[in-house]
Order: C-alpha cells, then sequence, then structure tokens
C-alpha cells in the first residue's frame, strides 16, 4: 500500500519498514508491545501528526492509510460498501488459510487426514468464491484497483501459483483460471514488485529488503549488496 501511494505520487506516504524478527521474539518486547498489545505483525506507527497513532491489524492499517490520502478506497457509498466488504472478507478467511490448513498440511508434527481435508475444503471454497467473483470482475471491488486486492493478493495469489505450504497441486490451484489471471496482473504492478521485496528475509538475496528506510534501498541496499560489501 505504501509503495503504491508512492507511485501514485504522494511523497507523505515514505516510510520506514523494520524488520521483526518474530522467530527471535521481537514480538514481545515492550515496545513492540506498546505498538501492538496482541504481539503480531504487522503494524504502522503513524508519525506524521502531533501525536504518534498507532494502527494494527492490516485491515486497519489499509483503511487508515487509505482515508488519510485519498487513495484506493471508493467513496461513493456502494463502491466503498464492496470494498470493505471483500476486505472484512479476507481477514475473517485468510486465519482458515493460515492458522488452519497451513498448520496442519504443513507444520504440524503428525499429519491427521481430518483436520487437513476439513481446512482444504475451506480453503477451496474461498478459492471458489474468489474465482467466481474475478470472471465478472477485474478486480475484487469491481473496475478500480483497490484495497482488498492489496489484502487479498499476498495470500491466495501466493496460493494460486503454488507458493505457499508447496501444496498447489494438492488444492488444484490451477483451475481456478480467474484467480491465476488477476494473480498475475497484479503482479506486474511495479508497487507490487517493490512491496515484495521489503522485510523479505527468504529467497534470492537480491530480492530481499530486509529494512527500507529510503527509497534507495532498493537500489542500494539489498541482501547481496550488503552481503558483497562485508
Amino acid at each position: 500500500m505504501l509503495e503504491e501511494l508512492l507511485a501514485a505520487g504522494l511523497s507523505g506516504a515514505e516510510y520506514d519498514a523494520w524488520l521483526i524478527n518474530i522467530g527471535e521474539g521481537d514480538q514481545f518486547s515492550s515496545g513492540y508491545v506498546a505498538a501492538n498489545p496482541n504481539s503480531k505483525i504487522p503494524v504502522l506507527v503513524d508519525h506524521s501528526g502531533r501525536d504518534p497513532i498507532r494502527v494494527f491489524e492490516s485491515g486497519a492499517i489499509l483503511i487508515h492509510l487509505a482515508e488519510k490520502f485519498g487513495a484506493f478506497l471508493p467513496t461513493e457509498t456502494a463502491k466503498r460498501a464492496e470494498t470493505l466488504s471483500w476486505l472484512m472478507w479476507q481477514m475473517g478467511s485468510a486465519p482458515f488459510l493460515g492458522g488452519g490448513f497451513g498448520h496442519f498440511y504443513a507444520y504440524a508434527p503428525t499429519k491427521q487426514e481430518y483436520p487437513i481435508n476439513r481446512y482444504a475444503m475451506e480453503v477451496k471454497r474461498q478459492m471458489d468464491v474468489l474465482d467466481r467473483r474475478l470472471a465478472e470482475s477485474e478486480y475484487i471491488a469491481g473496475t478500480d484497483y483497490t484495497i482488498a486486492d492489496m489484502a487479498i493478493w499476498p495470500w491466495y495469489g501466493a496460493l494460486a501459483k503454488g507458493l505457499v505450504y508447496d501444496a498447489g497441486e494438492f488444492l488444484q490451484v490451477q483451475d481456478y483460471k480467474n484467480v491465476q489471471r488477476w494473480t498475475d496482473q497484479l503482479a506486474t504492478r511495479p508497487a507490487v514488485k517493490r512491496g515484495r521485496m521489503v522485510n523479505r528475509v527468504t529467497g534470492d538475496p537480491a530480492s530481499q529488503l530486509r529494512e527500507r528506510h529510503d527509497a534507495s534501498d532498493f537500489e542500494l541496499r539489498t541482501q547481496d549488496k550488503l552481503e558483497a560489501a562485508e
């Protein structure tokens, strides 16, 4: 969202992205808990006004930024309602994909058929909901790219390409043709490409910008360049 705002010429969206290492327990530090009492990532602290404003939960962060900058959230009543409905759909559905299916399929110490099948059925139902929506609409909420697309794409777009849990074949993600089209379309956006690099700690070092404090960091401080300078 921040990279899209900057791409739209809204320089006030310039930001610092600090890496929170959840494997090391950074999310339980007193400073982080002050920003997000639920000790989850991400969290936004908006320092643009007189007093800092904390915003936690991805959906709340997206709404805050959309309203602050007047972008990616329609103001017309029906379009706004559609956008927010799909945003809330993501917030309610993604735990089935992440905490449910992902846990039992990929991370649980023992494989259990019932929970895997139960959550797989729900994830496939969600993918079907998206596929039917995208059969009638270019973007999730209609003709415009919105915060609903931004929220849903990292979860379900990655799933559509078999990039999470190595579950693409198991879930038959290739069957969701409209989700595939939408996923590919969003992946070409320059701001999406940049945003995917921020706070990344896996994959090609050239794609990892572990912390982002200036736009020049994409050229100067990717992990491959930092390692080469050591």
